[in-house]
């Protein structure tokens, strides 16, 4: 499970080395620097704005280490395309067109038309593919199809006729269609099930597969579902099934990862990732996340695998991604006291006592730096992460939660406070804000991710979430676990740990940022006459929304319209917090007992439909900004040193200095599906 960061909304609340070319990372073939002084922002486009990340603490890294991080991000990198293919199943074919085009176009780039071409060429390398990265709204090009044709001939570049239609047509609209008016598989673009695969024929498959009711395994998590012969059969993720000669590039980088491994226990987890990506075998995947979330030792870690399934309409599929991280060590050591409470959280939490945990097992919290990210991680980056996901593992040995410092970091000095100024009511939110919203924003992530996720437990005999709440599953849980974060950031508690030194005015600035951005910036997103679609944004509009319908005869929060503006003021921070209480425990009744129809109702009152008025609003009022909505990373570029066998004997970091540079690099150097 994982965290966005919004950039400027939450701010607002706030290796080896080898003589074949493909295997190279020369700085001269990238167009690095090393710079003096560091510049996080590279450039801005469309709704997108590039960041730059430093790594902290890999200079001090023994040669051992280096190699580590450098063997692992390779290993990510290598299995780059599967995540272009997963999220839809033109979007190979579409980016080498588009990559070839850009590489070789000899005639006028000066015009209009070439200038939207680029546009559109750096939006498709950020959302991997031709689909928002984010709405997973298909993003159709500002030029004409006449003009990609007159492209397409002067460049020798071939596409199907077909594709070309895709991009400029109707068809395949949406990459995860959530309406609940919808055959949700059916109308989503994503590449998980075949063009003919309905809504009922994946929960009648899988519906069909038995398991181990103590032990579930994520049942589909690493297979794509179509009809052969009017039949439904899996094709697995595996060395020598589908995506095979991508996942052969990360066994190989992963067994160099295992050879310098820092202690048994991580070469132990690893020979049982690269036995998963062997056969497929989901079973293996549990023990692989068995050895990995209780291998804990060590300055370095990592995320590797099909993990999130939020870009599957039934929640399934499990998309490609890769995190490779440092230990941030004063930091891990100042928020490893969460992790040591986390049982008294659970304790005095709101929740039914036959909801709570007796016993909240291993969730351990680190700050960490990021080396290098790929796959559904990159460009577009989490700030937190708690994993694994499997309930039953987490349960019986514990989770592992990190916040990734120095991409939060960056996402800080690349942000401002105009559009804080424009939408928060008065000038004590503005101080508040300014003063404690940082600070306020990462205990959030924090609580978020190890006493949100780890709470809470499902009834026996009740199936998981997945099963059981289907397409609502994802947003309930997020926002399950944004209450938890709510519910105790306006507590003493956290000031007696030592966690802060003004619990009220962080809980002020938490509460007055969350409401500000589910009932108002976030709207910024959308396109006027758009419903809300992503999971995230759905529960922080239901927590919201539901928050102030129910503080309405209190007056807890105040709908102020000024000089033509809105605004949303809290005038009881304390009843306010009783409401979060109410929705959390109302909100794992619904998880512990499977309530669909409940699940259902939460989201589509309160979450799903938009303020049409105050959308128009919205937009207008953010139309005097410049600053992008979204943001995202170029990575680091780990450059192996070598001694004249060959040997490493060094790893350097650079910089790429432009985005679309690395996006070349990237294509180059890690095209591994064909």
């Amino acid at each position: 499970m994982k965290i966005k960061y919004l950039l400027n909304i939450l701010l607002l609340t706030a290796f080896f080395w080898s003589c074949d070319k493909k295997d190279q990372n020369k700085s001269e073939d990238v167009g690095v620097t090393e710079e003096k002084e560091f510049k996080t922002e590279v450039e801005q486009f469309a709704d997108i704005k590039i960041l730059r990340y430093e790594i902290p603490g890999f200079e001090a890294l023994t040669l051992k280490e280096k190699k580590l991080v450098y063997y692992l991000s390779q290993a990510g990198l290598a299995g780059r395309d599967i995540m272009w293919d997963q999220n839809y199943r033109y979007n190979l074919p579409i980016r080498n067109a588009l990559e070839n085009i850009y590489t070789s176009y000899k005639g006028d780039k000066s015009n209009e038309d070439w200038k939207n071409f680029e546009v559109y060429l750096k939006r498709v390398w950020f959302a991997n593919g031709i689909h928002h990265h984010y709405s997973t709204m298909k993003m159709k090009p500002s030029f004409s199809k006449t003009y990609l044709e007159g492209l397409l001939k002067d460049t020798n570049t071939t596409l199907d006729a077909e594709i070309i239609d895709v991009l400029f047509n109707d068809k395949d609209s949406k990459k995860v269609n959530l309406s609940k008016d919808a055959d949700i598989v059916l109308e989503s673009a994503v590449n998980f099930y075949g063009p003919d695969v309905t809504t009922q024929d994946v929960e009648n498959y899988y519906g069909a597969i038995k398991v181990d009711e103590a032990k579930p395994i994520e049942k589909g998590l690493n297979t794509r579902l179509v009809k052969e012969n009017g039949k439904l059969v899996e094709q697995v993720y595996k060395s020598g099934g589908l995506y095979g000669s991508a996942i052969d590039e990360i066994i190989k980088w992963l067994a160099k990862a295992q050879e310098v491994a820092e202690n048994e226990n991580q070469a132990k987890a690893l020979g049982l990732l690269i036995e998963f990506y062997k056969t497929g075998d989901i079973h293996s995947w549990d023990e692989y996340a068995i050895a990995w979330v209780t291998s804990t030792e060590g300055n370095i870690d990592w995320i590797n695998g099909f993990i999130e399934v939020y870009n599957d309409p039934k929640g399934y599929k499990g998309s490609y991604e890769s995190i490779v991280q440092l230990k941030d060590f004063e930091m891990s050591k100042k928020m490893s006291v969460l992790s040591g409470n986390a049982q008294w959280f659970e304790d005095n939490s709101p929740l039914m006592d036959q909801h709570k945990k007796k016993n909240v097992v291993g969730v351990s919290y680190k700050t960490v730096n990021v080396a290098a990210e790929a796959g559904d991680a990159s460009p577009s980056t989490p700030i937190g992460v708690n994993l694994p996901n499997n309930n039953w593992i987490r349960q019986e040995h514990g989770s592992k939660s990190v916040s990734l410092g120095n991409i939060i970091a960056a996402y800080n000095s690349a942000g401002g406070t105009d559009r804080l100024k424009e939408f928060a009511y008065d000038e004590e939110e503005i101080k508040l804000e300014e003063e404690y919203g940082k600070q306020a924003d990462k205990l959030h992530t924090a609580l978020h991710e190890v006493v949100g996720h780890a709470s809470g437990q499902i009834n026996k005999g009740v199936g998981t979430p997945k099963e059981t709440l289907k397409s609502y599953k994802s947003t309930i849980e997020e926002g399950r676990a944004d209450l938890v974060g709510l519910y105790y950031l306006y507590n003493s508690k956290i000031q007696e740990i030592g966690l802060v030194d003004n619990w009220e005015n962080i809980g002020k600035s938490a509460y007055d940022g969350y409401i500000r951005n589910g009932l108002l910036t976030q709207l910024i997103r959308l396109n006027l006459g758009d419903d809300v679609e992503e999971a995230h944004m759905r529960n922080r509009q239901w927590v919201s929304a539901w928050a102030y319908e129910q503080g309405k005869k209190d007056n807890v929060i105040e709908k102020i319209e000024r000089d033509g503006k809105t605004y949303y003021n809290i005038n009881d921070y304390a009843k306010l917090r009783e409401i979060f209480g109410k929705l959390l425990r109302e909100t794992q009744r619904i998880t512990s007992e499977g309530d669909y129809e409940a699940a259902k109702n939460l989201v589509e009152n309160y979450g799903v439909k938009v303020d049409q008025d105050i959308h128009k609003e919205i937009l207008e009022r953010n139309s005097q900004f410049k600053s992008a909505p979204y943001s995202g990373f170029v990575n680091p570029v780990l450059v192996p040193v070598t001694d004249k066998e060959g040997e490493i004997t060094d790893v350097k970091v650079t910089q790429p200095e432009t985005f679309a540079g690395q996006m070349l690099d990237y294509a180059k150097s890690y095209e591994f599906l064909k």
